[in-house]
């Protein structure tokens, strides 16, 4: 028997706050994070700007093993994990049933970029013992299934910048097929460092100044980083412990596009987003809000907006909220599935950051400027991957 599927938590560490209220507050003020950048050799790089985690003291009580374990997309992901654990409800509570799935793009980057400096830069003719398990995509969900005794399944999704979607909805369809009552899902990724970003140069595809989604001057996204997490819950599950659900997750739709390594197709996110309003039994006319994948990029935004309107058409409220807390790759999708919380909950669709002149090539209703106060009962998250690998969320007001 399907079930529905609620959010019951959420947390999350990024360059717009490190936690959930001050994100949400962040986002619905229109608020940037992006700035410029602070890390060794950023004076190598032709871009220095990006949506970087700044003053964030750490996980409390973090011992010396497990700093040497713990690389920082994973520290992120704790921090959100613990976070959306608290709000759920069930700290302290037995969740050997539940498991976590994670995205992310680059896993341990930054401990693959320490030690290839050791080895190559200055001669070092060993590294630490624990550089594998630190830099292991799969770190992340397996520290936090071992941190909050998740004994169901475990692993990660590594799908460029639709892994924390694909995450989401594969997690998604665990509970719903009833075979756990809940689960932990997410992404992260601490890709802001001299490696990460200069491999993005080389793509061209980097705005040095500015991220503005669907902006008629728009000229490249910008990078950010950090971690979302949320727990989905079987709704009578929740309901039975008394859990106050911030938004239901009704279906979701994947697919590939089967064409070009990087350039986005209108075809295939269309196909992606009919999936999941199909999946959800969700009419097209139900849905009141869409955060877009809209990554500032002539090409992408191009194409999502042709395949909005061939889904939705061309009165449907829009934004991108890549504008605030940036393009943060593995983990993006699971950021914006703050907006969206927003939209549903709190009846305030987050604006654009950084669009002033909506393209009007693009034909679509861009939230800009402030945020627009609108009774939101159906909403969709898009994302786009490099691969042409697409994921779409669809959610209800619970």
């Amino acid at each position: 028997m399907s079930r529905r599927v609620v959010l019951t938590g959420a947390g999350t560490v990024n360059a717009l706050a490190h936690d959930v209220p001050g994100t949400l507050a962040a986002l619905v003020q229109g608020r940037s994070g992006i700035g410029p950048l602070d890390f060794r050799d950023v004076d190598r790089l032709t871009i220095r700007i990006g949506a970087q985690v700044r003053g964030w003291p750490g996980l409390p009580g973090m011992t010396p093993r497990e700093a040497a374990l713990w690389d920082p997309f994973t520290r992120y992901a704790l921090a959100a994990a613990d976070e959306a654990v608290a709000m759920s409800g069930l700290e302290g509570a037995d969740l050997a049933q539940a498991g976590v799935i994670l995205g992310t793009a680059a896993g341990g980057i930054a401990t693959w970029e320490d030690n290839y400096r050791a080895v190559f830069a200055e001669g070092k003719d060993r590294v630490p013992p624990l550089v594998v398990p630190r830099l292991m995509h799969n770190a992340a969900p397996a520290h936090v299934s071992i941190r909050h005794g998740l004994r169901g399944l475990a692993f990660s999704v590594s799908s460029a910048c639709a892994s924390a979607s694909h995450a989401l909805g594969l997690a998604f369809r665990e509970v719903r097929e009833g075979r756990v009552p809940m689960m932990l899902a997410g992404g992260s990724e601490a890709m802001l460092l001299f490696g990460g970003v200069k491999a993005w140069e080389g793509l061209r595809v980097l705005s040095p100044d500015a991220c503005r989604p669907f902006d008629v001057q728009r000229n490249g996204m910008v990078m950010g980083e950090g971690a979302a997490v949320f727990v989905l819950e079987d709704a009578d599950h929740a309901a039975a412990r008394g859990a106050a659900p911030l938004a239901e997750i009704a279906g979701f739709g994947m697919t590939a596009d089967a064409g070009d390594i990087v350039a986005p197709s209108a075809e295939g996110a269309a196909a992606a987003m009919r999936a999941a309003l199909a999946d959800a039994g969700m009419a097209a006319a139900e849905v009141g809000y869409v955060n877009a994948h809209g990554t500032g990029t002539l090409a992408n935004d191009r194409a999502e907006a042709a395949a909005l309107r061939q889904v939705l058409g061309d009165g449907v409220a829009v934004s991108s909220t890549k504008g605030a807390h940036g393009h943060a790759i593995g983990a993006t999708g699971a950021l914006e599935l703050l907006a969206c919380i927003a939209a549903l909950r709190d009846g305030t669709i987050p604006p654009t950051a950084g669009c002033l002149t909506p393209d009007p090539d693009c034909g679509l209703d861009i939230v800009t400027g402030a945020a627009r106060r609108a009774e939101v009962a159906a909403a969709l998250s898009n994302s786009f991957a490099f691969g042409g690998l697409n994921a779409v969320l669809a959610l209800r007001a619970a």
